[in-house]
Protein backbone atom coordinates (compact mmCIF):
# COMPACT_ATOMS: atom_id res chain seq x y z
CA UNK A 1 0.00 0.00 0.00
CA UNK A 2 1.52 3.33 -1.05
CA UNK A 3 2.07 6.17 1.39
CA UNK A 4 -0.33 9.09 0.88
CA UNK A 5 1.31 12.04 -0.83
CA UNK A 6 1.96 15.03 1.38
CA UNK A 7 0.88 18.50 0.40
CA UNK A 8 3.61 21.10 -0.08
CA UNK A 9 2.69 22.67 3.26
CA UNK A 10 2.96 19.33 5.04
CA UNK A 11 6.27 18.57 3.31
CA UNK A 12 7.77 21.88 4.35
CA UNK A 13 6.58 21.36 7.92
CA UNK A 14 8.18 17.90 8.06
CA UNK A 15 11.45 19.25 6.68
CA UNK A 16 11.48 22.14 9.14
CA UNK A 17 10.78 19.84 12.08
CA UNK A 18 13.66 17.58 11.05
CA UNK A 19 15.92 20.59 10.47
CA UNK A 20 15.20 21.99 13.94
CA UNK A 21 16.04 18.65 15.52
CA UNK A 22 19.23 18.25 13.50
CA UNK A 23 20.46 21.83 13.88
CA UNK A 24 19.65 21.69 17.57
CA UNK A 25 21.57 18.46 18.18
CA UNK A 26 24.45 18.79 15.70
CA UNK A 27 24.82 22.54 15.33
CA UNK A 28 24.94 24.41 12.06
CA UNK A 29 28.32 23.21 10.81
CA UNK A 30 27.78 19.48 11.33
CA UNK A 31 24.17 19.32 10.21
CA UNK A 32 23.83 18.34 6.56
CA UNK A 33 21.01 18.49 4.04
CA UNK A 34 21.39 14.75 3.51
CA UNK A 35 21.00 14.01 7.23
CA UNK A 36 18.00 16.33 7.54
CA UNK A 37 16.39 14.70 4.49
CA UNK A 38 16.98 11.27 5.99
CA UNK A 39 15.39 12.36 9.27
CA UNK A 40 12.38 13.65 7.33
CA UNK A 41 12.21 10.46 5.22
CA UNK A 42 12.43 12.57 2.08
CA UNK A 43 14.80 12.89 -0.86
CA UNK A 44 17.52 15.56 -0.39
CA UNK A 45 16.46 17.14 -3.68
CA UNK A 46 13.10 17.96 -2.11
CA UNK A 47 14.81 19.85 0.69
CA UNK A 48 16.70 21.89 -1.89
CA UNK A 49 13.52 22.42 -3.89
CA UNK A 50 11.69 23.96 -0.97
CA UNK A 51 14.53 25.84 0.74
CA UNK A 52 17.29 26.22 -1.83
CA UNK A 53 20.34 26.17 0.43
CA UNK A 54 21.38 25.05 3.87
CA UNK A 55 21.63 28.71 4.88
CA UNK A 56 18.03 29.40 3.86
CA UNK A 57 16.83 26.24 5.57
CA UNK A 58 18.58 27.30 8.76
CA UNK A 59 17.04 30.76 8.53
CA UNK A 60 13.58 29.21 8.24
CA UNK A 61 14.20 26.71 11.05
CA UNK A 62 15.54 29.42 13.35
CA UNK A 63 12.89 32.04 12.62
CA UNK A 64 12.18 33.56 16.02
CA UNK A 65 9.38 35.82 17.16
CA UNK A 66 9.79 36.86 20.80
CA UNK A 67 6.05 37.62 20.90
CA UNK A 68 6.27 40.14 23.70
CA UNK A 69 3.09 40.67 25.70
CA UNK A 70 1.37 44.05 25.80
CA UNK A 71 2.97 46.00 28.63
CA UNK A 72 0.80 49.12 28.57
CA UNK A 73 -1.16 48.11 31.65
CA UNK A 74 1.75 46.55 33.55
CA UNK A 75 2.95 48.70 36.48
CA UNK A 76 6.43 50.02 35.79
CA UNK A 77 7.81 48.31 38.89
CA UNK A 78 6.57 44.91 37.63
CA UNK A 79 8.05 45.01 34.12
CA UNK A 80 11.09 42.91 35.05
CA UNK A 81 9.00 40.13 36.55
CA UNK A 82 6.60 40.03 33.60
CA UNK A 83 9.41 39.97 31.04
CA UNK A 84 11.45 37.37 32.91
CA UNK A 85 8.45 35.01 33.02
CA UNK A 86 7.81 35.66 29.35
CA UNK A 87 11.40 34.95 28.33
CA UNK A 88 11.42 31.73 30.33
CA UNK A 89 8.22 30.58 28.64
CA UNK A 90 9.65 31.42 25.22
CA UNK A 91 12.87 29.48 25.81
CA UNK A 92 10.91 26.46 26.98
CA UNK A 93 8.31 26.67 24.25
CA UNK A 94 10.22 27.55 21.08
CA UNK A 95 12.85 25.19 19.74
CA UNK A 96 14.01 27.82 17.25
CA UNK A 97 15.33 29.94 20.10
CA UNK A 98 17.41 27.05 21.42
CA UNK A 99 18.75 26.37 17.93
CA UNK A 100 19.98 29.95 17.68
CA UNK A 101 21.48 29.79 21.15
CA UNK A 102 23.32 26.51 20.52
CA UNK A 103 24.64 27.49 17.11
CA UNK A 104 25.21 31.18 17.76
CA UNK A 105 28.32 30.53 19.85
CA UNK A 106 30.12 28.81 16.95
CA UNK A 107 28.49 30.15 13.77
CA UNK A 108 28.67 33.77 12.63
CA UNK A 109 25.40 33.62 10.68
CA UNK A 110 23.53 32.25 13.69
CA UNK A 111 25.13 34.84 15.96
CA UNK A 112 24.10 37.62 13.59
CA UNK A 113 20.56 36.25 13.52
CA UNK A 114 20.42 36.26 17.30
CA UNK A 115 21.73 39.83 17.39
CA UNK A 116 19.07 40.85 14.87
CA UNK A 117 16.28 39.22 16.90
CA UNK A 118 17.22 41.19 19.99
CA UNK A 119 17.95 44.43 18.11
CA UNK A 120 14.73 44.34 16.08
CA UNK A 121 12.37 43.07 18.78
CA UNK A 122 13.79 43.82 22.22
CA UNK A 123 15.29 47.25 21.57
CA UNK A 124 12.00 48.86 20.47
CA UNK A 125 10.26 47.49 23.56
CA UNK A 126 12.99 48.90 25.80
CA UNK A 127 12.76 52.23 23.99
CA UNK A 128 9.09 52.46 25.01
CA UNK A 129 9.81 51.77 28.68
CA UNK A 130 13.19 53.22 29.61
CA UNK A 131 13.47 56.72 31.10
CA UNK A 132 16.12 57.91 28.62
CA UNK A 133 15.80 57.00 24.94
CA UNK A 134 19.54 57.41 24.41
CA UNK A 135 20.14 54.60 26.92
CA UNK A 136 17.78 52.13 25.21
CA UNK A 137 20.42 50.23 23.16
CA UNK A 138 22.63 49.68 26.21
CA UNK A 139 19.69 48.67 28.38
CA UNK A 140 18.51 46.20 25.74
CA UNK A 141 22.03 44.77 25.54
CA UNK A 142 22.19 44.35 29.30
CA UNK A 143 18.85 42.54 29.31
CA UNK A 144 20.22 40.25 26.59
CA UNK A 145 23.22 39.37 28.79
CA UNK A 146 20.89 38.27 31.58
CA UNK A 147 18.46 36.34 29.39
CA UNK A 148 21.03 34.67 27.15
CA UNK A 149 23.37 33.85 30.03
CA UNK A 150 20.61 32.15 31.96
CA UNK A 151 19.37 30.28 28.89
CA UNK A 152 22.86 29.09 28.01
CA UNK A 153 23.45 27.71 31.49
CA UNK A 154 19.96 26.22 31.92
CA UNK A 155 19.24 24.75 28.48
CA UNK A 156 22.58 24.21 26.73
CA UNK A 157 25.30 23.71 29.35
CA UNK A 158 22.62 22.35 31.70
CA UNK A 159 24.36 23.36 34.91
CA UNK A 160 22.63 21.20 37.57
CA UNK A 161 21.89 23.98 40.12
CA UNK A 162 20.36 26.17 37.39
CA UNK A 163 18.41 23.31 35.80
CA UNK A 164 17.06 22.40 39.24
CA UNK A 165 15.56 25.87 39.78
CA UNK A 166 11.80 25.98 39.45
CA UNK A 167 10.06 28.40 37.12
CA UNK A 168 9.06 30.73 40.02
CA UNK A 169 12.61 30.63 41.40
CA UNK A 170 14.10 31.64 38.06
CA UNK A 171 11.58 34.45 37.68
CA UNK A 172 12.25 35.64 41.25
CA UNK A 173 15.97 35.89 40.48
CA UNK A 174 15.82 37.13 36.89
CA UNK A 175 13.00 39.64 37.37
CA UNK A 176 14.99 42.13 39.49
CA UNK A 177 17.95 41.88 37.09
CA UNK A 178 15.77 42.78 34.10
CA UNK A 179 14.00 45.46 36.14
CA UNK A 180 17.32 47.13 36.91
CA UNK A 181 18.35 46.92 33.26
CA UNK A 182 15.08 48.59 32.28
CA UNK A 183 14.63 51.29 34.88
CA UNK A 184 17.70 51.35 37.13
CA UNK A 185 20.49 53.89 37.17
CA UNK A 186 23.13 52.83 34.65
CA UNK A 187 25.64 55.10 36.37
CA UNK A 188 27.98 57.70 34.95
CA UNK A 189 31.09 56.48 33.16
CA UNK A 190 34.05 56.43 35.50
CA UNK A 191 31.93 56.94 38.62
CA UNK A 192 30.48 54.58 41.17
CA UNK A 193 26.92 55.67 40.48
CA UNK A 194 24.50 52.82 40.11
CA UNK A 195 26.85 50.30 41.68
CA UNK A 196 26.16 48.13 44.72
CA UNK A 197 24.91 50.20 47.57
CA UNK A 198 24.34 53.27 45.37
Amino acid sequence: MSTPRRSSIETKAVILAAARERFGSDGYERATIRAIASDAAIDPSMVMRYFGTKEKLFAAAADVDLRFPALDTVPRSHLGAVLSAHFLDRWEGDEAMLILLRTGVTNDDAAERMRAVFADQLAPLVLRTCPNAAEAPRRAGLIATQVLGLALCRYVLRLPPIVAMTHPEVVAWLGPQIQRCLTGNLGAEGSGAGGPGA
